[in-house]
């Protein structure tokens, strides 16, 4: 059925080691129309790749409605941040760089909102992924 309707976007994720048809199709059919999102941080946001934060004058409320956003995009970059860091030597340097500052699990977090930064702009710009621009520090 993508193939029917975006097969650029299909072929662009698939460029990203990984991403395989199922995560493609999943990420393409949660997204919708990438150019519903004004910005990189509103579709992050969506993706529920940033935590919620409350505030008003200033001052932090704590995390109300950490339940905000898209589970399955949230899920479906989680799992390829896993795939990548399995498929690519290149990626664990980068892993155990931000280990040495954060745990694990938030390292794998923040790999997985590194990756849908990218993936908004591949999609956005319509460009293949490029693994040198994607692990520059």
């Amino acid at each position: 059925m993508a193939k029917q309707h975006n097969p650029v976007h299909l072929n662009i994720l698939q460029t990203i080691n990984g991403i395989g048809r199922i995560l493609a199709l999943t990420i393409i059919y949660e997204i919708g129309d990438i150019k519903r999102f004004p910005s990189v941080q509103k579709f992050a946001s969506y993706s529920r790749l940033v935590k919620c934060k409350a505030e008003s004058a200033g001052k932090t409320y704590g995390t109300q409605g950490n339940k905000i956003g898209n589970a399955h995009l949230k899920w479906a970059f989680s799992e390829a941040a896993v795939l990548l860091l399995r498929h690519n030597h290149n990626a664990n340097k980068y892993i155990e760089k931000l280990q040495k500052r954060m745990s694990k699990a938030k390292a794998l977090s923040a790999l997985a909102h590194k990756l849908g930064r990218c993936v908004y702009y591949m999609l956005k710009n319509e460009t293949v992924f490029d693994e040198a621009r994607f692990l520059k520090c």
